[in-house]
This record gives C-alpha cells, structure tokens and sequence, in this order.
C-alpha cells in the first residue's frame, strides 16, 4: 500500500479576499470552486491547481458559520527564485512582512516569513 501527500486545506473567514491575495502574490489558478458540507457545516472551498508536476495542491476553506480561525494554526510554505520580489508582491497584496528575508548558507536557502491578510503565516524560501 501505498500513500502520497495530496492537499493542504488552509482555513481562513473571508474566503474571496484570501483568494484574491493567494491568487495574485502567488499565481495560483483555480481548478474548482465547491460548495458542500463537512459533518453537516456548510462550507466553501477554493482547490487551486498544482504548481508543478506531482505536487500537492493548495485549498481554501472558509465554513458558513464561523469566523477565521486563530491565526498560528499552520505555516503554509511557497519556494520562489526570487524571494525578495515574492515579499513585495505579498505586501502590495494586503500581506505583511514579519521576518524580513534571511540567508541560511548552511541549510541551503534565503527564508522569510509574511502573513497573509488574515494573519496566517507563510514561510518563503528560495534555494541558494
């Protein structure tokens, strides 16, 4: 038997916003937008498509009735070529810097950590 990393489903309250940032910093494309119902909640999800081949795909989730959970509840990942210009486009977004881009020659990256507008962290690496 056999297992694979498939998805992430990011939590979030104002699920058309969040889209709007992730969509725009990041370049994901919408696969399907679902409406539907996890243990009778009624929810709405976004799936983007896979950035790459073999790669697990990124959803949004916002359910009816509840606001945005805790922000610290998940640390959402993105590697980019370009790290610097990855923080900016997150900002310009409606995104916050909160650790500004460091290198780390001994793991082998440049990391920086932004929030998106609800306050989730995202951890950005590029490979050196």
């Amino acid at each position: 038997m056999s297992q694979n990393f498939a998805f992430t489903k990011l939590v979030v309250g104002d699920l058309d916003r969040c889209a709007a940032f992730y969509e725009t910093v990041f370049g994901l494309k919408v696969q399907a937008r679902i409406d539907a119902e996890i243990l009778g909640r009624a929810i709405t999800e976004i799936v983007y498509e896979p950035t790459a081949t073999g790669a697990g795909a990124f959803i949004l989730l916002a359910y009816h009735d509840a606001p945005r959970p805790a922000a610290g509840e998940v640390i959402v990942g993105f590697s980019s070529r370009e790290v610097d210009a990855l923080i900016v486009r997150a900002t310009d977004a409606g995104g916050t810097l909160v650790q500004a881009a460091a290198d780390a020659p001994q793991h082998g990256v440049r990391v920086a950590f932004v929030t998106d507008p609800e306050g989730h962290l995202m951890e950005l690496v590029q490979f050196l």
